[in-house]
C-alpha cells in the first residue's frame, strides 16, 4: 500500500478528531488507464478539503462539488465515474478508462490508530470494511495478498508488501534505500564491517550487522523481496548471492562491471548453485542511464527492480548486460520500463 495512502488515514483521523465531518473514498475498480490503482485512498472534509487522490483531478473536483452542495453519504456506497466515453472525458479518464469507488463516513477513528501503529512496525495489515453495516475490522495480512473486493466487503492491504535487501552500507547503500523507501519498499541494511556499520543512518530502514548469508535465511525471502549487493567486496557480495539465487526473491543483482560479472559467476559455479540459478543474477547491476555518481546509480538500480516487479521489459540495458529470463517473461509493452543503468567499474 502506497505510504501517500497512510497519510491520508492520518490526516482523517486528525480531522475527525478535530469535529469535522469526514468521508473515506476507495478506488475499487477501474477500467482501461486509470492514475490509481485499487486500493487508492482519498479523504473529503466537510468543507471540501481533500488529500489523497484516486484519479487525476477532475474526480476529486466532482467529489468536492457534491459535498459542498449537501450530497453527504451516511453509510458506505457505490460511486462509477465514466461509464460512458463523453462521462469519461469530462472527468479526466485517460482512453476512456471508467472509475468505481467507495465511499465511506468516518464514524470512529480507533482502527486508523491500530493501522498506524503496526504498520510503524513494518508489519503488513488489511481493512476491511462491510458496505452493509460499515464495520471495519483491521488484520494481519502477508506479501502475497491483494486488495479485493466481491460486492459486498473490501479488503484493503495497509504496510510493505514488497521489501529490499541491500548487502553494504556505503553512500549508494544510502540513496538507494531513501529512494526505496519513498516506494514503499521495506528496507534492510546489512553490513558486518564495523567502519560502514557505526555511520548507517536512514530513517525509516533497518540495519544488520549480521553476516549475509545467515540473513538471507532468518529473512526467509519471498516472491516479494529484493536483494542487492553493493560492496564490491566478493567475500560479502558472493555470500549473499550463494543463497539469495537459491531463494525465491524476484530480484538478485550485484554491483560490478560486465567482466566483473563474468568473473563472478565463474566462481559462482564452483558452489552448489545451477546454471539457472546463477542466470537469475542481474548484472552489471541497473538499466543503461549511463550513470556515473552514487544517485544515479541507485536511480539505474531502483528503475530495473521496478521494472522487474513490474513484469516489464527490461530493453534498457547495456550490450552483453545479463538478461534472466524472469524479467522479461511477463513483459508489458504499454508501459514504460525507464531508462537507467549500472555505470560501476572494474
Amino acid at each position: 500500500m502506497d505510504s501517500l495512502d497512510l497519510q491520508v488515514l492520518s490526516q482523517a483521523r486528525d480531522w475527525h478528531g478535530q469535529g469535522h465531518k469526514v468521508w473515506l473514498v476507495t478506488v475499487i475498480e477501474t477500467w482501461g488507464s486509470a492514475p490509481r490503482p485499487p486500493g487508492a485512498l482519498l479523504a473529503l472534509r466537510g468543507d471540501g478539503l481533500v488529500v489523497g487522490s484516486v484519479s487525476g483531478g477532475c474526480v476529486e473536483d466532482d467529489l468536492i462539488d457534491r459535498v459542498r452542495h449537501g450530497e453527504r453519504v451516511d453509510q458506505a456506497s457505490l460511486i462509477t465515474y465514466g461509464v460512458s466515453k463523453e462521462e469519461a472525458a469530462r472527468f479526466g479518464l485517460p482512453c476512456g478508462g471508467n472509475l468505481r469507488l467507495v465511499q465511506e463516513p468516518l464514524s470512529r477513528t480507533d482502527w486508523i490508530d491500530e493501522i498506524l501503529t503496526r504498520t510503524a512496525k513494518h508489519e503488513l495489515v488489511s481493512r476491511s470494511l462491510s458496505l452493509e453495516t460499515g464495520v471495519v475490522t483491521v488484520q494481519a495480512a502477508s506479501r502475497g495478498d491483494k486488495f479485493e473486493f466481491n460486492g459486498t466487503e473490501l479488503r484493503a492491504l495497509f504496510g510493505p508488501r514488497w521489501r529490499l535487501l541491500i548487502i553494504g552500507a556505503g553512500q549508494l547503500s544510502r540513496v538507494l534505500a531513501n529512494m526505496a523507501l519513498a516506494l514503499d519498499f521495506e528496507v534492510i541494511c546489512c553490513d558486518p564491517r564495523e567502519e560502514y556499520n557505526l555511520t548507517w543512518d536512514v530513517p525509516g530502514s533497518s540495519f544488520s550487522k549480521g553476516m549475509p548469508d545467515d540473513l538471507v535465511l532468518e529473512l526467509q525471502l519471498d516472491p516479494h523481496s529484493a536483494v542487492v549487493a553493493v560492496t564490491h567486496d566478493p567475500k560479502l557480495d558472493d555470500l549473499v548471492l550463494l543463497e539469495a539465487l537459491k531463494s525465491p526473491a524476484f530480484y538478485v543483482g550485484a554491483l560490478g562491471s560486465r567482466s566483473n560479472t563474468a568473473v563472478r559467476k565463474e566462481r559462482l559455479k564452483l558452489f552448489d548453485l545451477s546454471s539457472a540459478e546463477i542466470d537469475r543474477l542481474h548484472g552489471p547491476i541497473g538499466l543503461d542511464l549511463g550513470s556515473k555518481t552514487p544517485a544515479e546509480i541507485a536511480v539505474s538500480i531502483i528503475g530495473e527492480i521496478v521494472a522487474v516487479k513490474n513484469g516489464v521489459a527490461l530493453t534498457q540495458k547495456k550490450e552483453g548486460s545479463a538478461m534472466p529470463v524472469s524479467s522479461i517473461h511477463n513483459s508489458n509493452s504499454n508501459s514504460n520500463s525507464g531508462n537507467v543503468c549500472e555505470s560501476s567499474r572494474a
